[in-house]
């Protein structure tokens, strides 16, 4: 056992500390230079001992969940300790009658589900690996997907963080009312920040009651004609919860026809989903559209398939990227790629590419189209060569100085967010 693991044993327990070979997710993050130790901390007070420990000696620190998502972003720089929060996993409490839930970073988000469903309830994301993504994970990398059509991104349903400051210091923002303004907004900057400004420790979300039914409408069809058929979706007064736009081979391989597709969810009272399902088949049959309709198991299969087939690439050499364009300009960036989903009203979404050169074709379509393209997942190798954030805004001096105020000495994540942050 090294020093560092030694160290940091005698805070949270030698079981607790092991060596990163035994998560292989360390390994793809992290490259070549793996840390000294893994260790997971069983209570805040834990990880606050922890984090201050590594502050006070200045080792790197990589802060993660389940490690789902460590191959995110960029690579981290000579990291000394990986400290996870999946042991800081309970429900802290769930007001039925309020909406509103408060658990421990560490909880898996499917079992979040499971406490919310005893109450007909749920919350509203859906993260990229649901079985294993952890609640802490979620809000730092801000991983939801197509739900974000009708219940927003993940800091439109944050009510308040505790969170581990650089120097142990155990901080809050927010509440656990959804009618809260004191003081400030941490939470929308802590959403997405990848653990670089400070370690996010519990969490409360508003949740939302069960809807009665749901039904889904699938059109196919040459890139024009979806492409008209989402614009005049984008249009009416139909209120989906989830709709998509899917690239060519996508649609082949959840086996839903061929061409580029136009995937609709709509969940309410039954009158309101046969309604809303039955004018988006009108106008995918006025349009002569191949539709189908889904429901009960078969639809929810489609749902599960859906960020399997994007999330899951089917080599170790392709290159998973979040994608962000003017919702207009969605087909055309889907006709340039095998596998791509765009969410219809946000302009945001998931593409899988072959090799860096393609990262930079794709990356240029969309910044013509006032948009961006971020590497996710890739070989270390390809990380090593080309810039993952692709950043041009004008905000780079603001983070740094942000990240300079929460983590002075650096130790955060260093290196895997935009800059180099």
């Amino acid at each position: 056992m090294t020093a560092i693991a030694s160290t940091l044993a005698s805070i949270v327990g030698a079981e607790n500390t092991v060596h990163p070979q035994d998560n292989p997710y360390i390994l793809q993050a992290t490259g070549t230079k793996p840390p000294s130790c893994l260790v997971y901390p069983q209570t805040q007070a834990e990880l606050a001992a922890v984090i201050a420990t590594a502050y006070s000696h200045n080792w790197r620190v990589l802060p993660c969940g389940s490690g789902s998502k460590l191959n995110w972003g960029g690579l981290p720089q000579d990291i000394d300790v990986v400290v996870s929060t999946e042991r800081i996993n309970q429900l802290i409490e769930h007001a039925v009658g309020d909406l509103t839930i408060t658990v421990e970073a560490g909880m898996k988000f499917s079992h979040l589900q499971q406490i919310l469903a005893q109450s007909r309830q749920f919350l509203a994301l859906d993260p990229s690996k649901p079985d294993l993504a952890t609640i802490g994970g979620i809000v730092a990398t801000a991983d939801t997907n197509s739900l974000r059509q009708r219940y927003g991104s993940v800091r439109d349903q944050l009510l308040g963080i505790t969170f581990i400051r650089a120097d142990g210091e155990i901080a809050k923002a927010g509440g656990r009312v959804v009618k809260n303004v004191a003081g400030y907004d941490l939470m929308k900057l802590f959403t997405g920040s990848y653990g670089t400004l400070g370690m996010i420790s519990q969490v409360t979300f508003r949740v939302y009651p069960q809807q009665e039914a749901s039904g889904t409408v699938v059109l196919t069809g040459d890139a024009e004609t979806i492409s008209q058929a989402a614009n005049t979706l984008r249009g009416s007064a139909l209120t989906p919860t989830q709709a998509d736009l899917l690239s060519r081979q996508l649609v082949s391989s959840l086996g839903l026809g061929a061409g580029l597709g136009l995937i609709a969810r709509f969940q309410s009272i039954n009158e309101s989903v046969k309604e809303q399902s039955h004018r988006v088949l009108e106008l995918g049959e006025t349009l002569g559209l191949t539709t189908a309709v889904y429901s009960g198991a078969d639809e929810d299969y489609l749902w599960q398939r859906l960020p399997e087939q994007i999330h899951h690439p089917v080599t170790e050499s392709a290159i998973t990227c979040k994608i962000g364009i003017l919702p207009t300009a969605a087909v055309e960036v889907l006709k340039v790629v095998e596998i791509g989903l765009v969410h219809l009203s946000s302009g945001l979404g998931v593409v899988q590419v072959d090799d860096q050169n393609q990262v930079l074709k794709v990356r240029s379509l969309c910044q013509s189209h006032h948009g961006f393209l971020t590497v996710m997942t890739a070989p270390v190798a390809v990380k090593q060569q080309i810039d993952v954030w692709g950043y041009t805004g004008n905000a780079l001096t603001l983070m740094r100085r942000l990240k300079q105020q929460f983590d002075s000495k650096n130790i955060l994540s260093p290196g895997r967010f935009v800059g180099g942050i």
